[in-house]
């Protein structure tokens, strides 16, 4: 038996090389869940740690654990706003996506890899899903900013449809171990209570949860414990009375996250770190789990699985459940795209290893290449698919440091920190005569260490000024504060210029337009007439032509364009 400090060592080293390797690969767009999974591969059985691991339930138990406190970091971010423009796309994709996706990989798995259909059909309900830690993780790591509505729909997507696949793949498990047990209205009944009592009891517990958060006042360290704590209580306790856990906990997460004194900056940060040490500890341990040479032997049939995957079965399974919504055919292409494959797969796919049944050993490596090369060619590929799908917002830096003022309502106030770089709008400028957006004021401004007047403070490169702003003011004050860019690539840029969404749409019109104005239109002003052009509730992103004109919803504010992109013809 190996000593108590030979294990801690190694475990250490393991993580600490996962963390070192993918700061370097994340410079050149490896996902870091992609290098944590190769780093537990290289120090198994196989390679130079030769560490024997086989411990499947041990598996099971901390990938369903580690997926729980992922779910809830990721609902714990989650706007309330976000459902407003996306939750009906979302639920379309997180159950008829989800079926058409696994109905048409398992046919194809079953003519690839010569096996049963029954199988096949439940490789394709293991493999259906896309994976919650691998979408929230590249969405923040990849520095790339979606379009609102592009952006909703796959973190919602993500978040609740693992109990479709959790459900299909149960089912045919006992579909394939007793298949006359099994009804119609059986199935119907175990859908409906999975995500019936998912969703209920999920949140009353989370109700629960964020009325003791609100009356507990603990360190933020504490705060997270109990976050997580709690959130594994919820999973457990839905999950034995009959419903989806994962469902409950990523519900609990958007309910706590949302309500203002449930859990502080600092605690989400905290979370930050417990998301992290979730994800790398479930991709240490899957890639320690998997024997490399046995995949080798199905690379081919499984490179074909993957590829059909990726190139037919998730594209059509878009196409199809975004048919009744607003989404162009480039955002269609970016979400399928976005399709991405985790641990959710190969946490799926222990479930036929524990039941002991035929050909599962073959299922568990086929399900393990499919995320490998999900992984490697979605995930390295983010950047790339939002400029080729142009489905990018402009980018900003974000402020040195931003804390919301607890009492403030909508807009919500935040106090922001940023940083005059040379050349800037706001170099040389006196601190007290900016020109800042709506509702933005100058507080302080930090020279040399020490607090400078503002009356007699004309601000230079290397200060540090805090301002007290709305939180959907972050995007104009860092280009105040931000050296200009380089010439742009005048073809890829949004809009050229910006005009208040109060503004008459006929004063824009007779200098741009290329058609007269209806009667409506004349007397209409910008917002009025985006919003009437508009087929569904537009998003910060969204564009619309007016009698020519290019317009563009550069920001908004509760449901109101306040700001109105114009782009200029490039001809």
């Amino acid at each position: 038996m190996e000593s108590i400090e030979h294990v801690i060592l190694i475990g250490a080293a393991v993580m600490s090389l996962g963390i070192v390797v993918g700061a370097f690969s994340a410079r050149i767009g490896v996902p870091f869940l992609l290098v944590f999974l190769l780093v537990g591969m290289l120090a198994g059985v196989d390679g130079p740690g030769g560490i024997r691991f086989a411990n499947t339930w041990l598996s099971f138990l901390v990938g369903n654990l580690a997926l729980a406190v992922i779910l809830l970091d990721g609902g714990l971010r989650t706007r309330l706003a976000t459902f407003r423009v996306a939750l009906r796309p979302s639920l379309s994709l997180a159950t008829i996506g989800v079926l058409i996706t696994a109905t048409a990989v398992g046919l194809f798995a079953a003519w690839v890899l010569h096996i049963d259909w029954k199988l096949g059909l439940l490789l394709g309900a293991i493999v259906g899903s896309t994976d919650a830690a691998a979408v929230f993780s590249l969405l923040n790591s990849s520095g790339v900013r979606l379009k609102e509505r592009v952006a909703s729909v796959l973190e919602i997507e993500s978040g609740i449809n693992d109990p479709m696949a959790i459900f299909l793949t149960l089912t045919l498990i006992e579909w394939i171990q007793a298949p006359e047990g099994l009804s119609a209205g059986a199935l119907v009944w175990r859908l409906a209570v999975q995500f019936g009592i998912g969703g209920a009891l999920g949140l009353a517990l989370a109700y629960c949860l964020a009325r003791v958060l609100e009356r507990l006042r603990v360190a933020e360290g504490l705060q997270a414990l109990l976050l997580c704590s709690g959130g594994a209580m919820v999973f457990a306790i839905v999950q034995a009375a009959g419903g989806s856990g994962f469902l409950a906990v990523y519900l609990t997460g958007v309910l706590i996250g949302n309500r203002e004194r449930a859990v502080s900056s600092d605690a989400m940060r905290a979370m930050d770190g417990m998301a992290w040490l979730a994800q790398s500890g479930m991709f240490l341990l899957l890639g320690l789990l998997v024997t490399p040479h046995r995949i080798w032997d199905v690379a081919l049939p499984a490179a074909g699985v993957a590829l059909f995957l990726m190139l037919v079965a998730r594209p059509l399974a878009v196409w199809i459940a975004l048919l009744p919504f607003r989404f162009n055919t480039r955002e269609k292409g970016f979400i399928a795209w976005m399709g991405l494959r985790g641990a959710v797969p190969i946490v799926l796919a222990l479930f036929p290893l524990l039941q002991g049944m035929p050909d599962s050993g073959l299922l568990f490596r086929v399900a393990f290449a499919v995320v490998l090369a999900s992984l490697l060619l979605q995930g390295t590929t983010v950047p790339l698919a939002a400029r080729l799908a142009r489905v990018q917002r402009p980018s900003y830096p974000e402020p040195l440091a931003r804390e919301p003022v607890h009492g403030s309502r909508s807009p919500a106030m935040e106090w922001m920190q940023f940083a005059v770089e040379p050349g800037s709008a706001v170099a040389d400028v006196r601190a007290d005569r900016l020109e800042l957006p709506p509702r933005c004021r100058v507080m302080t401004v930090v020279r040399e260490q020490a607090l400078a007047e503002l009356e007699q403070t004309v601000l230079r490169p290397g200060d540090t000024v805090s301002v007290l702003a709305p939180s959907s003011s972050v995007p104009m004050l860092a280009r105040l504060f931000r050296r200009p860019p380089e010439t742009p690539n005048w073809k890829q840029v949004p809009h050229d210029f910006e005009l208040a969404g109060d503004a008459l749409l006929r004063d824009v019109a007779v200098l741009y337009a290329s058609r007269p104005l209806t009667a409506a239109e004349y007397a209409a002003t910008l917002e009025t007439a985006m919003l009437e052009a508009f087929a569904t509730p537009p998003v910060e992103g969204d564009m619309v032509e007016i009698a020519g004109l290019c317009l563009t919803a550069a920001r908004m504010e509760n449901g109101r364009i306040v700001r109105v992109g114009l782009r200029l013809p490039r001809e």
